[in-house]
């Protein structure tokens, strides 16, 4: 958190806090960074009517006030007349009964191994990055640039990223495949929607989680990578087995056939083969791809 700009009166104290019992309900990176700064035990038996609206924000009661937290477009939604902030970051506008009181700016953090994996990816094969985020054009422009994305849209709605994604879908060739990776209860639709949906879960919401077709559980990025090798290194001694397996038997059966092999040798080699094939699919354990490739 790098700003708490005040506004009508409203201290930076008790915007803090009022936003920190309200973003308290939620596991999304930017509401855990308030409440790490807010940094005091929370009631959360004070808080009512918790509502999150998609795409926009956070209401709810505290202390028989009504607070909207969130976005520009949630502040418009309120009716809550506001200035827009030029600063760079998150920014997370707060509204106590329809009056603006100010807003809290969130630095955006890079990742420290973001920028590797997204080269690990296109080392293995990904044709093209792209990056859907609510946030505004400046902050997206700027982290995507620094990551080397190929394609970045921003201050999308969740229906837009759903838009998105299925137009991505009609580009993608018949064996090609699309995953997203997410981590807010924003990019729930998009991941159930992608051919294999990937959520952060450290940080990411319980609905992310739940539809995702992976976890990736310590939230590092490069772990994306990682779970691409390892896929890919598994289908080629999957493979490997069925044709090792399949010449075999077919070897065994001509042998037999010509009254070569006797049924005992027939036995050993079908032993023999499992045990071989179990062995080679061993081997999927050890990888030593570097990130840095």
């Amino acid at each position: 958190m790098t700003e708490i700009n005040t506004a009508n009166g409203a201290t930076q104290e008790e915007l803090l806090e009022k936003a920190a019992y309200v973003e308290s309900f939620s596991n999304h990176p930017i509401a855990v960074s308030v409440v790490n700064k807010y940094n005091k035990e929370i009631d959360q038996s004070l808080i009512t009517d918790v509502e999150e609206i998609f795409g926009h924000g956070v209401k709810a009661t505290y202390q028989n006030d009504i607070i909207a937290i969130g976005n520009a477009r949630l502040m418009k939604r309120e009716g809550v007349e506001f200035k827009e902030s030029v600063s760079l970051g998150s920014i997370i506008y707060i509204a106590i009964n329809g009056k603006y009181v100010g807003n809290i700016v969130v630095s955006d953090q890079i990742k420290k191994d973001s920028k590797a994996a997204i080269k690990m990816l296109k080392s293995l094969g990904i044709k093209k990055t792209v990056m859907l985020t609510g946030d505004k054009k400046l902050v997206a422009d700027t982290v995507g640039q620094e990551l080397d994305i190929d394609e970045i849209h921003s201050e999308l709605l969740p229906e837009d990223k759903l838009n998105i994604v299925e137009k991505l879908l009609l580009q993608k060739s018949s064996r090609g495949k699309l995953f997203f990776v997410g981590d807010g209860i924003n990019d729930t639709p998009v991941l159930a929607r992608a051919d294999i949906g990937i959520a952060m879960g450290g940080l990411g919401a319980d609905a992310a989680i739940d539809v995702a077709d992976v976890v990736i559980m310590n939230d590092e990025p490069s772990k994306i990578g990682t779970a691409v090798f390892v896929a890919k290194r598994t289908r080629k001694i999957v493979w490997q087995n069925i044709y090792f397996a399949l010449g075999v038997k077919f070897l065994f059966l001509a042998l037999g056939a010509i009254g070569i092999a006797t049924m005992w040798e027939a036995v050993i080699a079908d032993v023999g083969v499992s045990l071989l094939a179990v062995l080679n699919a061993m081997r999927v354990l050890k990888y030593n791809y570097k990130i840095n490739n």
